[in-house]
């Protein structure tokens, strides 16, 4: 399949993310300022980039984990069944976990993730996500804390994908399909 030709309109810079980032780990170092040590669940593959960048800025002791979740595959648009490719390697029960994703937009991934998690019993479970997408949103889900609120568009970089490309952009942009 080939894709069509686009080009990438920058949304969000560098330096606007990077800022964001620090001020999101303050707030989550203060909000769990009491625990022994904070599990960090990145939701691969797109939250990689958010989450080693976050848990640099962290106040806290973490341990980092990763859960890999698809509902895209190769498409701009969700479809809407979660797949579960790759679970956790540790054990969450009785532990503060802080689940990581790179863009809450239908909320049926996260939504999943949650329920998933939820049976597992830990202490506490909170969310993060780096953009959220409410004008998409099916399944009523707020992450606890969100970097930026954008418009329904396909957006890449800063570890978000499309199609497995433009992940290592520093920035946030929005695809632009263009006529062949």
């Amino acid at each position: 399949m080939t894709q069509a030709p686009y080009v990438i309109d920058e949304m969000i810079s560098a330096k606007s993310i990077a800022a964001r980032v620090e001020a999101l780990a303050r707030d989550i170092s203060q909000a769990f300022d009491d625990t022994d040590k904070l599990v960090v669940v990145g939701l691969l593959r797109g939250s990689f980039i958010f989450i080693a960048d976050l848990v640099r800025e962290l106040d806290l002791p973490v341990e980092v984990d990763f859960l890999e979740a698809s509902s895209y595959g190769n498409s701009t648009e969700s479809s809407r069944e979660v797949r579960i490719l790759k679970d956790l390697r540790g054990e969450i029960e009785g532990r503060d976990v802080l689940v990581v994703e790179d863009i809450v937009d239908t909320g049926h991934t996260l939504n999943h993730v949650l329920e998933i998690l939820k049976t597992r019993r830990p202490k506490r479970l909170r969310t993060c996500a780096l953009l959220d997408k409410p004008s998409r949103r099916e399944v009523d889900i707020k992450a606890d804390w969100t970097g930026f609120e954008i418009p329904d568009k396909f957006v890449v970089g800063y570890g978000i994908d499309y199609a497995q490309r433009n992940r290592n952009l520093d920035h946030i942009g929005a695809v632009r399909f263009t006529e062949a």
